[in-house]
């Protein structure tokens, strides 16, 4: 039995987002304690950092991928305080990827920035990465993070295009403790000098800077490279693989390049709440919110078939003897292509 008029049926349009930039947060806190206990913690502190430190009007998605009641919640409260636009919780742990599915299928944002739980957000991360997006208009996705010695990972098709100009080149590193707070944030204890030392950049016409290579930890990408993605959700909760599939071969297919900003804006910060976390946290000022013209960025085109040079290319880049060619001719010395290409990162 049905009493009056469905109000959900009154033919009203819906009201177009006004954000041009959309967060995708996939958080997995099975239970708070042993190597979870301070999983909320950094979640919180990645949270706030994105609404204290980011330059636009953006929404927020989180997605709890089987998380234990507790934090659900509290995610919950957060949701009804408002400083989380979208929430979904998966009551089973389905993996990253297909936790970031949920919400990506749907995205209609010009900007979607893929992130881990436990990413500290520093003042200016948006406009620089945004910086980038608009030197660099074949780029598709930019991380906040610059990484050493991941210039050769899936960037055959940058090499391809600058082999021959003076636009690549390896350039003094621009925050050596940041370089070695990354590394100490996979579990090393300390990073070597001599990766600290250059790092393999692009520059365009005005001088504008950015590193090859991007990391999976925090990635911002263009809408359109997430069009082709498959159909269906990721068979495998490992991340490399899937990551692979669903993040990094969609940007390939439109010809993007995936680089990240030559000084660091953001922190990963591991499994352990630290003091100098909080502090950094603590310093972090409210940035003014503007309703930024992003949709101007270069779309990206989807690309049928790949061309015969970079097939070939990409397959020379397997070969060490190409890269050290590649890499005297772009700079560096021999004692620097051997910490490069043999030296281990610890």
């Amino acid at each position: 039995m049905r009493l009056g008029n469905n109000p959900a049926k009154d033919g009203k349009i819906i009201t177009k987002n006004k954000s041009q930039h959309r967060v995708v947060i996939p958080l997995y806190i099975p239970y708070e304690f042993d190597y979870y206990k301070d999983s909320y913690q950094l979640f919180e502190l990645c949270l706030f950092s994105i609404i204290k430190t980011s330059s636009s009007i953006l929404n927020i998605s989180v997605i709890s991928n089987g998380c234990c009641k507790e934090v659900n919640a509290k995610l919950l409260l957060l949701y009804e305080q408002e400083l989380i636009e979208e929430l979904i919780i998966e009551n089973e742990a389905i993996g990253k990827i297909n936790s970031v599915l949920k919400a990506l299928r749907t995205v209609e944002e010009r900007l979607i920035t893929i992130t881990d739980a436990d990413v500290l957000f520093c003042n200016g991360w948006e406009n620089a990465v945004i910086d980038v997006f608009e030197a660099f208009p074949n780029s598709g996705a930019v991380c906040p993070i610059p990484v050493f010695r991941k210039h050769f990972d899936l960037t055959s098709n940058i090499w391809l295009d600058n082999l021959f100009n003076d636009r690549i080149r390896f350039l003094p590193v621009k925050n050596p403790e940041a370089l070695s707070m990354f590394g100490k944030s996979l579990g090393w204890k300390w990073l070597v000098s001599e990766f600290k030392d250059v790092i393999g950049t692009i520059k365009n016409k005005n001088n504008k800077i950015a590193v090859l290579g991007c990391s999976h930890v925090v990635a911002t990408y263009k809408n359109e490279v997430f069009k082709g993605i498959p159909n269906t959700n990721a068979k495998f909760k490992l991340e490399g693989i899937c990551e692979y599939e669903y993040t990094d071969l969609p940007v390939l297919k439109r010809g993007g390049y995936r680089l990240s900003t030559y000084d660091n804006y953001a922190y990963h910060l591991g499994n352990v709440a630290e003091p100098w976390m909080y502090e950094k946290f603590n310093g972090l000022y409210e940035e003014k919110k503007v309703d930024k013209k992003i949709e101007t960025l270069k779309f990206l085109r989807k690309r049928y078939f790949y061309s015969y040079k970079e097939k070939i290319f990409k397959k020379l880049l397997s070969f060490d003897k190409f890269k050290r060619k590649i890499l005297k001719i772009k700079g560096l010395n021999k004692e620097q292509i051997y910490n490069f290409l043999d030296k281990k990162y610890i």
